[in-house]
């Protein structure tokens, strides 16, 4: 994961100042002279509002579906990375298990939405937890600043992510927990924060309509569409275990897709993607048939490891084919459109890990 950062207000308070320097009247009596009249130092006029126009407003609102979309992908993948370590091997890493970003992670006017809408400056903040990961255990919540890890300070402003990354990752990799500096509530503390060995593939939101998801190796991206046609948790893990599978299984570079589906991720990860790069297939040819086979068993293992009901995975599958079959070429099914072959292989799948779920033996395909 990246290390993927709430001041105590999202907006500057203008605070009222109000002092009235009284003056008394000369101690000697002169009757043909009025006394002098207290003198009241005039109120500052207050500022003006700041003039929020449509194009602010409208980065706004979409910074917050942004930010609940995230949010919700980090808690979904959450039992599917940690749980499932074992099955990725070589590509499990010591994690930490939260990301954090400032404002300078966004460009143009989404720099200013997100410190209007999630409170970010230029320092490092936490932007999501891993459920079950040390950080979580440590107590690092979604809102803490990043003030230093292992003794040594935290970059801020622009770059700070990439800057941190480099401090963080030797860290994680040779020790077996370490001390974080946070600022909570303008009050500084240390954690002891665990490292968690995990499969290391970043989650992605991507911000777009068209209903499908990605995987180059080392990233997955589901699309808001995807989301949105998912509907629940549950369906949206199938999704992403399927994506993850695909990276363990070293699919992309196998079919030589890895640049085009990485260009494809940078793209839509984005605030603003650029909506012609999906014209027609992107680029993006369809996954051989023993490839997608191969990926949706290993996903339903992973899934089952993680907890989730893998029973309705068959007809989620059957439905999103039905709706988005592979005529429509920035669906999912245009890029996976083997479906019979998959479905009966979920069918053999499903019977197998419940097999072994109730004889109580390694989920292990």
């Amino acid at each position: 994961m990246a290390v993927e950062q709430n001041k105590s207000s999202h907006y500057a308070s203008w605070p009222a100042v109000a002092a009235a320097l009284l003056l008394s009247a000369c101690s000697t009596f002169q009757p043909s002279s009025a006394p002098e009249a207290p003198v009241q130092q005039a109120e500052p006029p207050p500022a003006p509002a700041p003039v929020i126009t449509p194009q602010m407003q409208a980065a706004r609102n979409n910074m917050k579906v942004i930010a609940d979309l995230q949010e919700r992908l980090y808690r979904v993948a959450a039992p599917l990375l940690i749980n499932n370590a074992e099955l990725c091997k070589t590509q499990a890493r010591n994690l930490l298990g939260f990301t954090a970003k400032n404002k300078y992670s966004y460009p143009g006017e989404y720099a200013d939405a997100s410190a209007a809408v999630l409170g970010y400056d230029d320092v490092l903040q936490v932007s999501g937890v891993l459920a079950g990961s040390g950080a979580a255990k440590a107590g690092l919540r979604k809102g803490d600043d990043l003030v230093a890890a292992g003794g040594k300070a935290l970059p801020k402003g622009r770059d700070a992510e990439s800057k941190a990354a480099a401090v963080f990752a030797p860290l994680a990799a040779n020790s077996a927990s370490l001390n974080m500096t946070i600022a909570r509530n303008g009050n500084s503390q240390t954690l002891n924060v665990p490292v968690t060995r995990a499969c290391a593939f970043r989650v992605d939101l991507g911000n777009s309509d068209n209903v499908n998801a990605y995987h180059d190796g080392s990233r997955v991206l589901l699309t808001r569409g995807m989301i949105n046609f998912a509907q629940n948790d549950e369906a949206i893990a199938y999704v992403m275990a399927k994506e993850l599978a695909h990276n363990i299984l070293g699919h992309a570079s196998q079919t030589r897709s890895t640049n085009t589906m990485s260009s494809i991720i940078d793209n839509l990860a984005s605030v603003r993607p650029d909506l012609t790069m999906l014209v027609g297939s992107a680029g993006v040819r369809p996954m051989p048939a023993d490839y997608d086979v191969a990926a949706d068993n290993l996903a339903l293992y992973m899934l089952a490891r993680a907890g989730y009901n893998i029973t309705n995975a068959r007809s989620f599958w059957q439905r999103l084919s039905g709706q988005y079959p592979a005529t429509v070429l920035n669906g999912y099914t245009a890029i996976h459109p083997n479906v019979t072959a998959r479905l009966t292989a979920m069918d053999r799948s499903v019977s197998e890990i419940k097999a072994k779920q109730a004889a109580k033996r390694p989920l292990l395909p």
